[in-house]
């Protein structure tokens, strides 16, 4: 029996009345024939995993740097767990699963090398010229800096995986606002929310593996230290098994939450179109009061103890160093720059070329560079 694209969109039927539906996209800047057996969102999806962008996530930092340890999470494995996390969600909540498998799957594709202090380097040193944001470049790399395809540039996605991206997180950036008013699709409300259940939960394991942190140090954190109770999971002497049941009761627990919070919500808002979801004064996605307190005291100690520790700033300065060095570099010397990067100087210039290139390198291909070029 064959399910062609017709019938995959009936079956779109069946999902909540505020759900997404690929029948109802608002389509593409660049008119092109369906495919006859993918919806629009599968074929996004599709076209999303063969980037060049999204296989350097393999090699770019969460929160250790890839020469660490094979074991800590890189950014391509933390989008595949937000993936797991959303798609848990979207399901339960009879949401767009293709949509919000999109979104989660190129929600970070924007991130320069060495995580978030990648991010504030670039943002520093393009503050004269323009700024530099991860969703922004995200949008950036989606639109205009993928080349597959001769009548365009970009990738040509639906405006709802844009949309999604650009609704990401809560600060927007001014440039590309405008096109993407309102809360953003559910889906894209989802991806957002199981992006901070996904890091809690996995950092605070990269963490414990490392043994930056210290088992003890969780009973600080209440909660943790009542579901570790209810787990039987010691935090003293704590073993590989107990850490990871531990983790596998925390992501549980968020996920639970975050499905049944973001139900009631919806229900009490009473929205029955994805369209209501948008104009809706709040965002729907969410965790409940009393959980999102216990994620929040999640969040601080890890950044007290954890993105704060001594091990991890000595490498952020040696981000800082290799992107500071390698911009001065390239704006001082352009010849420097490969022959592809120099010619698209002209259409964007010298500024945003190089913050272009330098956002797209790994971490290892940016130290071999440093490298390279130190005197």
């Amino acid at each position: 029996m064959l399910f062609p694209r017709e019938r995959l969109l009936e079956l779109e039927e069946r999902l909540a009345p505020y759900a997404q539906k690929a029948k109802d996209t608002r389509g593409r800047a660049h008119p092109e024939p369906e495919s006859p057996y993918r919806t629009p969102y599968q074929k996004d999806r599709d076209r999303i995993l063969h980037t060049t962008a999204f296989r350097r996530l393999e090699y770019k930092t969460q929160v250790f740097p890839n020469w660490a340890g094979d074991y800590y999470r890189t950014r391509l494995t933390h989008t595949l767990e937000v993936v797991q996390v959303a798609r848990s969600i979207a399901r339960a909540l009879g949401l767009n699963e293709d949509l919000t498998e999109a979104i989660a799957l190129s929600h970070d594709l924007g991130h320069p090398p060495f995580g978030h202090t990648g991010e504030k380097v670039l943002d520093e040193l393009m503050k004269d010229h323009g700024g530099f944001e991860h969703n922004a470049q995200a949008l950036r790399i989606l639109t205009h800096l993928e080349v597959r395809y001769p009548g365009f540039r970009g990738l040509n996605l639906t405006h709802e995986v844009l949309e999604g991206i650009a609704t990401h997180e809560t600060p927007y950036a001014p440039a590309f606002k405008p096109a993407y008013q309102g809360q953003g699709t559910l889906e894209a409300q989802v991806v957002d929310l199981s992006d901070a259940i996904a890091y809690a939960a996995h950092d605070l394991d990269d963490g414990l593996r490392s043994g930056l942190l210290n088992p003890k140090e969780l009973q600080e954190v209440p909660f943790l230290k009542a579901l570790a109770q209810e787990a039987g999971v010691r935090l003293e002497g704590m073993e590989e098994l107990s850490r990871r049941i531990l983790i596998r009761e925390l992501l549980g627990l968020l996920i639970t939450d975050a499905t049944l919070a973001t139900h009631r919500r919806v229900e009490a808002a009473g929205v029955k179109s994805a369209e209501e979801v948008r104009r809706h004064p709040r965002r729907l996605a969410g965790l409940s009061e009393e959980v999102e307190g216990h994620h929040r005291a999640l969040k601080a100690f890890l950044m007290e103890r954890l993105y704060r520790h001594p091990e991890v700033l000595r490498e952020r300065r040696k981000a800082e160093a290799v992107l500071e060095g390698l911009f001065k570099a390239y704006t001082e010397a352009p010849e420097l720059l490969p022959r592809h990067v120099q010619e698209r100087i002209g259409e964007e210039g010298l500024y945003r070329a190089v913050c272009d290139y330098l956002a797209g390198m790994t971490d290892r291909f940016a130290l071999e560079e440093y490298r390279r070029l130190s005197p």
